[in-house]
């Protein structure tokens, strides 16, 4: 499994309380405003979506119906848009049980989680139905895509009658577990001692951020290991150099039709983090362009990945889709380029890093 590592900067030591473009500018607002204009909401959004996912779950399995199924699949797409938003903040508690790897289980490229959701259905295991039960076993069989097969893969049309009570049982398990997640996530951004808290106020006797260095840090850690995630490996996963290196299947959520949305999500999160977190205030005037800059190209990003729809596979045969997918990654180049080097240059930034890693 892929998984984010930290972005290590080095401000002067003069300048630990404030951003180096403005003293004006403290570190402990940025945090702050960060924390309240986007991570609190963004998972206090997630969980409201987890409920009406789980709510749904349950009504197809009370009462199976294709409107029901439908319903069931169209709230998932929108709690994976919620999902995709917030889990740029992939640090704090969303870190703590192994939340984070329960709830998306990707990349799968040895097909593990799939193996495991397939056998359950098989045995028709019953502590997989308990949300409870469910939380301690694999974590790929908890999370978004364990229920993505339930509800997009194969067999998942009988979900829309009677036939396989069982199928439906798992998938509001899945949904009901998912919900758990995210509102004791929620509940943790929110605790007035918890890690909120910490993250403001930088301090030496803090365990986790012992300047506003560090706390800003984790900040621009954000957008620069996010943005490079995206890019190299969900889009990059499965868009090849070529047509025919293409690996259509190695697409998140290629099942539901959800990869474009996702990746829009992802970029959705990153737009949103940056404006509430005002690190444009922090630049000189001669500098503030960036900002605006990563605004527009952002939303651009977003409007680009939302305009591609329908399956993958054929998104990826259409030269136009195709094309567009193409542009994404030059846009995350140009993201990664305009925050990972000009920015942090302006703030007198020195970073190496090497976000990601793996197997």
């Amino acid at each position: 499994m892929l998984k984010r590592s930290a972005l290590f900067l080095v401000l002067p030591l003069a300048l630990l309380g404030s951003l180096p473009a403005s003293a004006a500018v403290k570190a402990s607002d940025v945090i702050q405003g960060a924390i309240d204009g986007f991570v609190r909401p963004a998972y206090a959004g997630l969980h409201e979506h987890t409920q009406t996912l789980a709510k749904a779950m349950h009504e197809l399995c009370e009462a199976p119906s294709p409107g029901e199924l439908d319903a069931a699949r169209t709230e998932f797409s929108a709690t994976v848009y919620a999902w995709s938003s917030a889990e740029i903040i992939g640090f704090g508690p969303i870190k703590e049980n192994n939340r984070l790897e329960r709830m998306l289980f990707w990349p799968d490229r040895k097909s593990i989680g799939l193996k495991q959701v397939q056998a359950a259905l098989s045995a028709k295991d019953p502590t997989a139905t308990n949300p409870a039960q469910l939380a301690g076993k694999s974590v790929a069989m908890q999370g978004f895509g364990a229920l993505e097969f339930v509800l997009f893969g194969d067999g998942a049309d009988a979900l829309a009658g009677k036939d396989n009570p069982y199928r439906c049982a798992y998938g509001a398990a899945v949904a009901g577990n998912i919900e758990i997640m995210a509102k004791d996530v929620n509940d943790a951004w929110n605790k007035p001692d918890g890690f909120a808290a910490l993250w403001a106020n930088p301090g030496p006797q803090n365990p986790l951020y012992r300047d506003g260095n560090e706390a800003v840090t984790e900040l621009v850690g954000v957008f620069i290991n996010e943005l490079e995630m995206v890019r190299d490996v969900r889009l990059k996963g499965f868009l090849g150099g070529k047509p025919e290196a293409d690996k259509p299947k190695q697409a998140i959520y290629w099942r539901s039709q959800n990869t474009g949305n996702s990746l829009a999500g992802n970029l959705d999160g990153i737009d949103r983090l940056f404006q509430v977190s005002k690190l444009g205030d922090a630049l000189p005037e001669d500098a503030r362009w960036m900002a605006e800059s990563i605004h527009i190209q952002l939303v651009n990003g977003v409007a680009t990945a939302k305009s591609v729809q329908g399956p993958i596979d054929k998104a990826l045969a259409d030269p136009a889709l195709r094309g567009k997918l193409e542009h994404f990654a030059l846009i995350t180049s140009s993201l990664s380029t305009l925050i990972g080097t000009r920015l942090t240059a302006e703030f007198g930034l020195t970073a190496g890093f090497s976000s990601l890693d793996g197997d």
